[in-house]
């Protein structure tokens, strides 16, 4: 990787502002493979040199990639006047500029949100050519039928005549109440429109998975934790 200033790598990470870096330079506590550093400016390469801040070891990650359990009444969105998004719920730990949400869930719609800064990899899987699959689970007001279930399978017509990718459903309760849904398109309130074509109406709506990647079950609505590269691949993998 190509050298860059001391400062600047450090306040990318979101912990510190460079004029933070500063006074942590002044103070000593700032470490370059072992040597105290005396100028915030110094170029340094943040794959090979080994950085050091406040006694402990400084790790650098050029894009970061967030796993989130959505709660209901959270905006998808990474800012919005009088509302609660998902950005604000990232802990300051993880928090670093230009975060945002690979994706939209509605506001009452939970589960996974994946947030990041890499606009190349977000636009990857959001691309129409990708197609990464996604799986919810959703709770309906009714059943839908057998020929309902068939039109899913083979692209349901929505009500402004847009013809959706062929999907999977499958009914996950005796009464049918309660289906998990596999698609590969992202469009405005799909699934709730989707099943309304079918005459259904979705109650509750989860997301559960994007590409082969599930949601950690162990994270409460409104936390988070970081992906790991292996998870990250998962994504993509469908």
């Amino acid at each position: 990787m190509s050298l860059q200033r001391l400062d600047k790598i450090i306040a990318s990470q979101g912990k510190y502002s460079r004029n933070d870096v500063r006074r942590l330079v002044r103070n000593g506590e700032i470490a370059v493979n072992g040597k105290a550093v005396s100028d915030s400016g110094m170029k340094v390469d943040p794959e090979s040199d080994i950085i050091n801040v406040c006694g402990e070891n400084f790790g650098y990650s050029e894009y970061v990639y967030i796993m989130l359990n959505k709660p209901e009444g959270v905006v998808s969105a990474s800012r919005s006047p009088g509302e609660k998004t998902v950005v604000d719920l990232v802990p300051d730990e993880l928090r670093r500029s230009g975060l945002f949400p690979a994706g939209r869930l509605d506001k009452d719609t939970t589960g996974f949100v994946l947030i990041t800064d890499d606009g190349a990899f977000a636009h990857d899987i959001l691309s129409p050519k990708k197609h990464i699959e996604k799986t919810y689970i959703a709770v309906l007001d009714r059943p839908i039928g057998d020929a309902e279930l068939e039109k899913f399978r083979t692209g349901v017509t929505l009500a402004d005549g847009y013809e959706c990718l062929p999907a999977q459903i499958t009914p996950l309760t005796d009464d049918g109440l309660t289906v998990e849904i596999k698609l590969r398109e992202g469009k405005y309130h799909q699934i709730k429109r989707m099943t309304a074509a079918c005459g259904s109406h979705v109650n509750k709506l989860r997301r559960v998975s994007m590409g082969s990647l599930e949601l950690d079950s162990s994270l409460a609505e409104g936390e988070c934790r970081l992906i790991s590269a292996e998870e990250l691949a998962k994504i993509k993998r469908s």
